[in-house]
């Protein structure tokens, strides 16, 4: 089920009578079949945009359409949506059984049914031994697995995760978000998955849409908008380390940053915001910017290191065993990797 947004805006009025721009004329297609995630900071409009999606809001503007369905005007429960929230918002006073077929009784399905649809869908998210307890004997990954099996056995058309991995641990967000991404290929159903974190967006989404301010940054392939971000926001955005931003100055196809020469980037001679991911600078013993005293951690694989060009440091992320058998540290940054902004618009430099 293809899930297009025309021009959809939600402004927000306070008591006052100020306005909030929450979401701003957005033009959208979700992919039949595929998982997207909704990414940015808090604040950015991805919410909004799911719970107009869902119905919760209603647009100020715009259109939403499911293929070829104007739903804008219909009530949520005429969507054919299945929406999971952050807190699970399971029945405590229900076990899993009763909790997953709650939507199926008020859908008046026929029992035999029901209960084949709920063994289905427990099977699916792998509870199937947990039907006879209750939510509160559950771990938190296990109550995850619930609220999708509840949401899913309605057979919606669309499914919606709102942050649905933050209240887990670290070690259950990756398993959960990983059988996240293993029940959208079996179900083949189209789902908009809202969250803060980029790693779990890049993870398991099959494309993603980077907002600001109501406003879509970029929207690609997890990696596409990661190698080759549209500006200095979605650069900065993404990436764990961050990216280094810095100010230099293109001389003759030669990068300067501080007098230091970084390589060579083939541009109008000028000043731009440049931006050099950590990954992408190599060692070299004979080339390159001379780091002298340099803070390292190593983290196994990788080795990051810390240094200073004139007053602004820089992160590096290279090899452990390459680091380890160097001689003297010079760094060097591959060219196709330095991403060149806009200082005023912060556009990329193509």
């Amino acid at each position: 089920m293809e899930i297009r947004l025309e021009h959809l805006s939600k402004i927000f009025v306070d008591k006052t009578g100020r306005e909030t721009r929450a979401v701003d004329n957005m033009d959208l297609v979700i992919p039949s079949g595929k998982l997207v995630g909704l990414l940015g900071p808090s604040g950015c409009g991805k919410t909004t945009t799911l719970f107009m999606i869902a119905g919760l809001h209603k647009p100020t503007h715009g259109k939403i359409f499911f293929g070829d369905d104007d739903v804008t005007k219909l009530s949520s429960d005429k969507r054919g949506i299945g929406l999971v929230f952050q807190n699970y918002a399971l029945y405590p006073h229900m076990t899993v059984r009763q909790n997953i077929m709650f939507p199926l009784e008020n859908l008046k399905i026929e029992y035999n049914e029901a209960v084949a649809r709920v063994n289905e869908m427990a099977k699916l998210v792998g509870i199937e031994d947990q039907l006879d307890k209750k939510p509160a004997q559950l771990s938190g990954g296990q109550q995850q697995r619930v609220a999708i099996a509840r949401a899913l056995v309605k057979k919606p058309r669309v499914l919606l995760l709102d942050e649905p991995l933050s209240n887990l641990d670290a070690r259950l967000r990756l398993q959960t978000r990983e059988e996240i991404k293993r029940i959208q290929k079996e179900t083949g159903i189209t789902t908009i998955f809202v969250t803060h974190d980029q790693e779990e967006a890049m993870s398991i989404s099959d494309e993603i849409v980077v907002m600001n301010f109501g406003v879509e940054q970029q929207k690609d392939v997890p990696q596409k908008v990661y190698t080759n971000p549209h500006n200095l926001f979605v650069a900065k955005f993404l990436g764990n380390p961050p990216i280094n931003v810095l100010r230099g100055e293109i001389k003759s196809n030669q990068l300067f940053i501080q007098g230091v020469l970084i390589g060579d980037k083939i541009a109008k001679d000028g000043l731009y915001d440049v931006g050099l991911r950590p990954e992408d600078f190599k060692i070299d013993e004979k080339v390159g910017i001379a780091v002298e005293h340099p803070e390292v951690e190593i983290t196994g694989r990788d080795t990051l290191i810390r240094f200073m060009i004139g007053d602004t440091q820089i992160r590096a992320l290279v090899d452990s065993e390459t680091y380890s058998t160097a001689n003297q540290i010079r760094l060097t940054v591959r060219s196709n990797k330095i991403h060149l902004f806009d200082i005023e618009s912060g556009d990329v430099i193509r």
